[in-house]
């Protein structure tokens, strides 16, 4: 046995009907479920549904489902705790949407162009103004990349990317995860094509012809074949995309209908 009491929603649109289903018998027996109806008679059994029906036409950050009220102080407890919680947001409750690298951000120390001089005759003292313009770089800033790790809200350390063959580190203690981290960090803040480290001399003491502007790894080329293989890649995970959206589609179609033919029947 069941008694349902079905009222107006005065906090959603006119015609929003909140219904209070009261078991009387059974284990379960005092216990309530609570729905909402549209105007247009579609049943919704969760807030997050609710949700996704209105979008943007109703706030509903501070509703209360059970109760079916606006509660402001639900809305400021929800935020205190989502303020404190670190794994969701950073230092003063805003994303911390940072992508900067950690690279030293220095002034030049050189305020004049740096020249050489010679005593012979036919030498003529010149300033190469592009190395005026340039600012010191840190050499070897990939190393601080080390060891760090993505994790998901479980605090469950996520599985990196498997490097191809073809790329093989240059420098000092280079590990294929800063590598990695260094190339993706190269493709995101540079325009610049990415080579590696095009001189041999790079690899015998990096310290002094390493390439600043190129991650470290050692020059490779992309082939055709590389390019196919990256293509079959996309492709396949476009069809797994296409599948899974298929699939949540006719998911959803079979919710809906099975709630409207719940609702006749009530």
């Amino acid at each position: 046995m069941m008694e349902r009491k079905r009222t107006d929603c005065p906090a959603l649109p006119p015609g929003w009907k909140k219904e209070e289903v009261i078991r009387k018998s059974g284990l379960s027996a005092g216990k309530s479920d609570v729905y909402y109806y549209s105007p247009s008679g579609k049943k919704f059994r969760s807030k997050p549904q609710l949700s996704r029906y209105l979008g943007n036409t109703v706030d509903l950050a501070c509703f209360d489902f059970r109760t079916g009220k606006m509660m402001p102080g639900k809305l400021q407890k929800n935020k205190q705790r989502f303020r404190h919680d670190p794994l969701s947001m950073a230092k003063g409750g805003k994303p911390d949407l940072n992508t900067a690298l950690p690279i030293r951000q220095t002034a030049s120390i050189f305020k004049q162009p740096v020249t050489k001089v010679t005593s012979h005759p036919g030498n003529k003292v010149k300033t190469d103004l592009q190395r005026a313009i340039e600012q010191p770089k840190q050499l070897f800033w990939e190393k601080r990349l080390k060891g760090l790790r993505s994790s998901d809200v479980t605090e469950q350390v996520l599985r990196t990317m498997d490097l191809p063959k073809g790329l093989q580190s240059v420098g000092p203690d280079a590990s294929d995860d800063t590598l990695l981290s260094a190339i993706a960090s190269a493709l995101h803040m540079s325009s610049a094509p990415i080579t590696g480290q095009t001189s041999v001399a790079a690899e015998k003491n990096p310290a002094i012809w390493l390439n600043t502007s190129q991650p470290l790894c050692k020059a490779f080329t992309v082939t055709d074949e590389h390019i196919r293989e990256q293509e079959m890649k996309v492709y396949q995970a476009r069809r797994s995309l296409e599948k899974a959206l298929m699939a949540d589609s006719l998911a959803r179609a079979a919710e809906n209908t099975r709630e409207l033919l719940e609702g006749k029947k009530a």
